[in-house]
């Protein structure tokens, strides 16, 4: 059975860093895409970053150009997304999903998604 788990949020103050981990497990996941997807309260979700399986091919939202890294380690199956320069609009719960297509925007695309971990950033 395919798992994800995410680990590595918070309360972090403006500025800051975090960063988040997904490990996946059930599965090789190196030849497929891995994202990251966030979705604050009262809001939907929305795309963050995502990676190719190779880790040459990288999408990032506008909001986080610049200051998010999505990297991957495939021989230990895990996504990681540093988060620098942390903002109060970062404040959300965070998802990794996988995904058969190139890096993709749309969490249509991604088939399994992990439970979430939530990082807030305090003004």
């Amino acid at each position: 059975q395919v798992q994800l788990v995410e680990s590595g949020g918070g309360l972090e103050r403006t500025g800051g860093s975090l960063r988040l981990s997904c490990v996946a497990s059930g599965r090789t996941f190196s030849s497929y895409t891995m994202g990251w997807f966030r979705q604050a309260l009262g809001k939907e979700r929305e795309f963050v970053a995502a990676i190719g399986w190779n880790s040459g091919n990288t999408d990032y939202a506008d909001s986080v150009k610049g200051r998010f890294t999505i990297s991957r380690d495939n021989a230990k199956n895990t996504v990681y997304l540093q988060m620098n320069s942390l903002k109060p609009e970062d404040t959300a719960v965070y998802y990794c999903g996988i995904s058969a297509f190139d890096p993709s925007r749309y969490d249509v695309h991604y088939r399994y998604w992990g439970q979430g971990t939530q990082v807030t950033v305090s003004s």
